[in-house]
């Protein structure tokens, strides 16, 4: 028995050191993925002029239609156990979102003064389309903690490639959240550490999903939805309408070029990712 017991007593270091760099990988990528993705979006929205930011707005709402439709939507349906109860929640999600729009909008504007404030309220939407996208982007930074987590629990490399391919997929989102929030009235500085502060639930997501995975993993397919359903939201109710102020051709033709090029990034990078985690 002694030589079996020293054997055993022998591996419990080893094991201590897969079970901490497991912890430690999960960490440095959920941090790391989330700050880098937010730096690279903030390379190219900080820098942008500010007559662009209006323009650039078309290309917000692309990204996040693209990303709410041809990644979020199909990975929620797929990973469902019932289809019926995903899309019941999108549409929870947007009537949410629609009465916590409604209570913020509520905060800046008396009842009697609505109407004179909804007529005048050209320059920015005080910062409502901002708080809803942060919202849904803390969702969506959440969801992809718990993917990393459960890759590299699977299997280190495999966790190292759906770490890569999640900050490839959000930087063409982040630059859109970016925009949306310049375009609610946000200041460079204050968008920029908002969305780093939304970047953490990632790190968030990674650390709960590595010490309760088993329990959380049934409640995936509800934060996809969730996260969806803001992106859906801002981009259709919040962002879109404001389009339809420039009705010339010229103006309906770049905005319907740049939507289709937000739609275009985010099936690309999706795309590639694909490829080459395969």
């Amino acid at each position: 028995m002694a030589p079996n017991l020293e054997e055993h007593e022998g591996s419990i270091p080893h094991m201590q050191i897969n079970y901490m760099s497991t912890l430690a990988w999960i960490t440095a990528a959920s941090l790391l993925g989330g700050v880098l993705s937010v730096a690279c979006a903030a390379l190219f929205a900080l820098t942008a002029r500010a007559a662009w930011v209006p323009m650039l707005v078309s290309y917000a709402i692309g990204a996040l239609l693209g990303a709410a439709f041809l990644e979020l939507l199909p990975e929620a349906f797929e990973g469902a156990t019932s289809v019926r109860s995903v899309a019941a929640t999108i549409l929870a999600g947007i009537f949410g979102f629609f009465i916590l729009e409604k209570l913020v909008l509520w905060r800046h504007c008396h009842v009697e003064d609505f109407d004179v404030h909804d007529q005048q309220a050209d320059a920015h939407d005080h910062g409502r389309s901002g708080m809803l996208i942060l919202i849904g982007d803390s969702f969506h930074n959440f969801v992809d903690g718990i993917l990393v987590a459960a890759a590299f629990m699977q299997d280190t490399q495999l966790g190292i490639v759906t770490a890569l391919a999640i900050i490839a997929h959000e930087i063409p989102q982040e630059v859109g959240d970016f925009l949306i929030l310049l375009h609610s009235g946000y200041s460079r500085t204050r968008a920029f550490m908002l969305n780093l502060l939304s970047s953490f639930a990632m790190l968030a997501g990674g650390l709960i999903a590595y010490y309760a995975l088993q329990s959380l993993r049934e409640y995936v397919q509800t934060f996809i939805a969730l996260a969806a359903a803001s992106m859906i939201y801002v981009a259709v109710a919040d962002l879109i309408p404001g389009l339809h102020k420039r009705p010339e051709l010229r103006a309906t033709l770049s905005q319907s070029v740049l939507i289709a090029l937000g739609v275009s990034s985010i099936w690309l990078v999706g795309y590639l990712t694909r490829n080459y985690a395969a």
